[in-house]
């Protein structure tokens, strides 16, 4: 899961440093992708993992680091799967 998440980053994430160097629980906001960026990461990650992330998880907390993103997945996986 981790590989899809950082590949997406990569894609998507719009950061000028390279995912793969981040640590998990590195902030990617901080690491320089933008709310605009986010919205993307979002998508792609609902596409890949074939999962909708609720409203209530459409915060920044949610995006902010790959350890972050992973945990919201494994949710919105397990839910999927009952």
């Amino acid at each position: 899961m981790d590989e899809q998440i950082r590949r997406i980053l990569a894609q998507h994430g719009r950061m000028p440093l390279d995912v793969a160097t981040l640590a998990d629980d590195a902030d990617l906001y901080r690491a320089g992708m933008s709310s605009h960026a986010t919205v993307n990461v979002m998508i792609a990650l609902e596409g890949e993992f074939d999962v909708e992330f609720p409203e209530n998880m459409l915060t920044r907390s949610t995006f902010e680091s790959v350890a972050a993103i992973r945990a919201a997945l494994m949710v919105l996986t397990n839910d999927a799967t009952g």
